[in-house]
């Protein structure tokens, strides 16, 4: 999330109520998580498993909650007790949650020929294109991205709420909401099925590329990057910071795992699970989803288990 305008070190310290240390000239422009900061970004670090990562990362500015560590040249870091709720309190002052007044909200851009039919809602900031159609009962949040020709059909929320939660279990409320704070961009000619469910970036941003096409009650989680031309069939489940390269196609029911890479022109058959990255060129099969050559001959195997075995048993 970028703000609105630049904030001084000196600003956010006394927000924060932190100490810092370390020597900048550079204001801080937004705050972001680890796999999207750049610079002039904060991020924030609570475990010492991810000082050294986050530290050594573009981020120029590090919410921390130990002294004990090395500050790079150029970077600041703003030490408090619990850099969750530091985060916390920053997306809460830039971006709070507001309850909605109308149903499709006044600051609406649209583009020519784009029809909204009844019952549709539309959060604040949301810019949708020429020559889109909006089904029924769609609901568009705060800050979505609609190219031009795009049909979404009845029922699908785009921009809900990342499923990201800060885990721990020295505490009454082991998983606390990581607010969200990003939001969705949708390309050219994309067209979504009817109860999808697509959510936002927790700071950046959840990318539909363009001409895909996405069918019935498919879920895309945060910060997925969804390239051109993809192909998904129903009830596909797709989790959060996964990256999806131009011209996958992903056929029904089949599930992917976080933070891993399908690549380009790669097909998943049905009900197979991906549980780390494919290589693109390529058609897969089962779980963990293998070649769908080399599953197919396993499989044929395993069939054969109770006669190989009867065989052994009668010597």
């Amino acid at each position: 999330m970028k703000f609105p305008a630049p904030v001084t070190t000196e600003w956010l310290a006394n927000f924060l109520s932190a100490t810092t240390i370390g020597i900048t000239n550079k204001q801080i422009t937004g705050i972001n998580e680890i796999h999207v900061v750049e610079p002039g970004d904060l991020v924030f670090v609570d475990h010492p498993k991810y000082y050294d990562k986050c530290l050594n990362s573009a981020a120029d500015f590090i919410i921390i909650n130990s002294s004990e560590v090395m500050v790079p040249d150029g970077k600041m870091i703003f030490i408090v007790d619990d850099p969750f709720e530091a985060y916390l309190a920053i997306v809460q002052h830039f971006k709070p949650f507001s309850v909605p007044e109308e149903q499709v909200s006044s600051d609406l851009q649209v583009g020519a020929g784009t029809v909204i039919m009844p019952q549709v809602f539309i959060g604040k900031g949301v810019t949708i294109g020429k020559d889109c159609i909006i089904h029924p009962q769609v609901s568009l949040l705060d800050g979505t991205v609609i190219g031009d020709r795009v049909i979404i059909q009845s029922g699908s929320v785009i921009g809900s709420d990342a499923f990201y939660y800060n885990t721990k279990k020295n505490r009454p409320v082991w998983y606390k909401k990581m607010l969200s704070c990003g939001f969705v961009a949708i390309g050219n000619d994309v067209e979504i099925g009817a109860n999808c469910t697509i959510d936002r970036g927790v700071t950046g941003v959840t990318r539909i590329g363009d001409g895909t096409k996405i069918d019935n009650m498919v879920h895309v989680g945060h910060d997925t990057q969804v390239g051109k031309n993809c192909l998904f069939a129903a009830q596909v489940g797709i989790a959060g910071g996964t990256t999806i390269e131009n011209g996958v196609i992903l056929w029904g029911q089949v599930g992917v795992n976080k933070t891993i890479t399908i690549g380009e022109n790669a097909v998943v058959l049905a009900q197979s699970g991906v549980p780390s990255s494919l290589a693109g060129g390529k058609t897969y099969l089962g779980f963990p989803a293998e070649e769908a050559g080399v599953k197919r001959r396993e499989l044929v195997w395993v069939k054969r288990i109770p006669e190989l075995w009867k065989k052994v048993m009668e010597g």
